[in-house]
């Protein structure tokens, strides 16, 4: 055998010894995750410690957001994926995501032990690069700071989908609904709920006149002009795709699907249709 030649073959025989180590250690570290992690309340996470959320929290929060079997619900920052493996044995589909890969290995073996395996799913992904586009309902154990964070994104997702979070509010964003103080709740307590609202701000064309509304989250405001009148709205609300509203002795009703609206007008005892054509955002 030439020099070359010799050289060449000691060359990808140390390559073949290097990667083959390589796997070996991975592979004995990635045992050793598997056997020996064992988390604890207060461990350091990527944005925030984690702190497990009280199993009775976890029911409260997915019984506010009204989980069913047609749900997708996605876990941010899943832990040890108590959230995820509840909402499928509700038969929910479930998926946690959780950027410390031993709390996502743990996961697994719990899903596994549970038997919801085919249910629920655990990635390990950074909460703010997550596809979230499939999701029904997020839930979460997140600081307030973090939540504002994520509130851009939460509410580009679909009308009507529904975000609960264990204690930590969306500062401006004000829950559509509470469960305070929970029975048989330690530390933790309380569940917070927000329904993604359809964006209706802009001026709208409708049969009779024009609707111009304003939007704060889901609270709307703004006027109605048929001919010379210039009625102020009140009590304006959205409910994910649902917008309601009075027009001093008019209620309206309907619901949002982009840029048109179809409802329900009630005067009195007297209930007509109406809708509207969006003309500027």
């Amino acid at each position: 055998m030439t020099n070359i030649n010799l050289s060449r073959f000691l060359n990808r025989l140390l390559t073949g010894v290097i990667l083959s180590s390589v796997f070996i250690s991975l592979y004995a570290q990635k045992e050793q995750i598997d056997k020996n992690f064992i988390p604890h309340s207060g461990q350091d996470g990527k944005d925030v410690v984690w702190v497990p959320t009280p199993q009775v929290l976890v029911e409260k929060m997915l019984d506010i957001a009204k989980v069913t079997s047609e749900d997708f619900v996605i876990d941010l920052g899943s832990g040890d994926g108590r959230t995820v493996i509840t909402a499928a044995k509700r038969g929910a589909w479930a998926r946690g995501i959780e950027y410390n890969s031993n709390m996502v290995e743990l996961s697994r073996r719990h899903a596994a032990a549970a038997g919801v395996s085919d249910r629920a799913e655990f990635i390990q992904d950074d909460l703010f690069e997550a596809d979230l586009s499939q999701a029904t309902v997020i839930t979460m154990f997140l600081l307030t700071d973090i939540n504002l964070r994520l509130r851009p994104i939460l509410l580009e997702l679909k009308p009507g989908t529904r975000i609960v979070s264990n204690t930590f509010d969306m500062g401006e964003w004000i829950p559509d609904e509470k469960a305070l103080d929970i029975e048989d709740c330690e530390s933790w307590c309380d569940a917070l709920l927000w329904i993604v609202p359809a964006n209706v701000e802009g001026m709208w064309k409708m049969p009779q006149g024009e609707l111009f509304l304003s939007q704060e989250f889901q609270m709307v405001s703004g006027n109605l002009k048929t001919g010379k009148n210039i009625i102020s709205i009140s009590e304006g609300k959205l409910y994910g795709d649902q917008i309601t509203f009075n027009a001093k002795d008019e209620e309206y009703s309907g619901r949002v699907n982009g840029n048109s609206i179809e409802g329900t007008v009630t005067t009195g005892k007297r209930n007509n249709k109406w809708n509207a054509k969006r003309t500027e955002n």
